[in-house]
């Protein structure tokens, strides 16, 4: 059984996310969400937000079908980053020239689903 969520438009650019996201790929949720909490950046926090809303789905998924899934069960199946619009700026320059900083921003899907092994 498998449950998925998704955050699109998060202020940040993918290559920041990418950092935090490849710590956790293949994990187990809850050493996943441990993790998370206790990093420092802050792209951990929008990842931990989206891992618990996927833990969620599933609960909510399996109790609609009538099965009970243990939290040690649980793990992530596959986490992506994709990019999603860059907001362009312009930043004065010397000589009344400007430069274009581009201000990125991601979209990140996470897909939890039980463990198959212990499911044999």
């Amino acid at each position: 059984m498998e449950a998925r969520a998704l955050k699109k438009s998060i202020r940040m650019s993918p290559r920041k996310m990418r950092l935090v996201i490849d710590l956790i790929r293949g994990k187990k949720a809850t050493e996943a969400i441990t993790m998370l909490h206790f990093h420092p950046k802050h792209a951990a926090y929008e990842a931990e937000m989206v891992l618990r809303s996927a833990i969620a789905n599933l609960n909510q998924k399996a109790d609609a079908d009538g099965i009970r899934i243990k939290d040690d069960e649980i793990v992530i199946k596959k986490a992506t980053v994709d990019g999603a619009s860059i907001i362009y700026r312009r930043k004065p320059a010397d000589r009344g020239k400007s430069y274009r900083v581009r201000k990125r921003s991601n979209h990140l899907t996470i897909v939890v689903g039980t463990d198959d092994k212990e499911a044999n």
